[in-house]
């Protein structure tokens, strides 16, 4: 069963939204909020696996708040019902699950249900209970904002990610990317089956890893395919070993 928090401005807009969810007999309603801050407290306390968010509240903007629930651990399943079909590519950016419009439709209720199901991987009642994970992307790309433009990148074309002095980059097998996202907020986007964080200051695809050397003090260096030489720290050593059995 999942569990559902709902973040709207409209007593009405909440009640109609909790009916059909309750009606898919998939959900279970945690809590809801009509402001920023409720939301952002309540859901921090109550933990749910999904948010349904409104864009447009009275004296806030709900795609804010997104930006802070992308920093929670564990991470909800952000998705936007709105009035307002403007706000879509920008939900991309917040790696939200889905996008729905008022009114609010049963069946097209039903598809984004079965959509933060499969992001969550949420477990039959009747199979055995495996561990969620972190919401990736479900599409095999990621959403950055780059220069007021909204850029999909295929996670199969990255080669590693990266940040210096503030600035974060995503490196390509064409090219570089510099991007206003946090290397952490990036690392929500990514399916963590192929990246894995090797340094504070990297994340690698492993698929575009070549060759393994041993630096000093019992670090190493990865090389990756396209050329550059990318550092594994003493922190995360132990986790490159165990997944690449080395």
């Amino acid at each position: 069963m999942l569990k559902a928090f709902i973040v709207d401005d409209e007593p009405l807009a909440r009640d109609e939204l909790k009916y059909l969810l309750l009606r898919s007999k998939q959900v279970e309603i945690v809590g809801e909020a009509d402001c920023k801050e409720d939301a952002l407290e309540q859901i921090s306390s109550l933990r749910p696996d999904v948010v349904f968010l409104d864009i447009e509240l009275a004296e806030d903007n709900g795609l804010e708040l997104a930006k802070q629930l992308l920093t929670l651990n564990p991470t909800p399943v952000i998705v936007f019902a709105t009035a307002y079909d403007e706000y879509a590519l920008k939900s991309f950016e917040l790696n939200a699950v889905d996008y729905i419009l008022k009114p609010f439709n049963e069946k097209r209720i039903q598809q984004t249900l079965e959509k933060v199901h499969k992001m969550h991987r949420v477990p039959d009642e009747n199979s055995p209970a495996t561990p969620s994970s972190k919401p990736a992307t479900p599409f095999g790309k990621i959403a950055v904002l780059i220069e007021e433009r909204i850029v999909l990148i295929d996670c199969q074309e990255i080669a590693y990610l990266g940040s210096c002095e503030g600035k974060c980059a995503i490196k390509t097998l064409e090219r570089e990317y510099k991007v206003c996202d946090s290397l952490t907020m990036l690392e929500k986007k990514l399916n963590l089956d192929q990246f894995i964080r090797v340094h504070r200051g990297f994340i690698v695809n492993i698929d575009h890893i070549s060759e393994i050397q041993p630096w000093f003090n019992s670090t190493y260096n990865l090389i990756m395919k396209e050329g550059s030489s990318i550092p594994v720290s003493r922190t995360y050593v132990k986790d490159l070993k165990n997944l690449l059995g080395f």
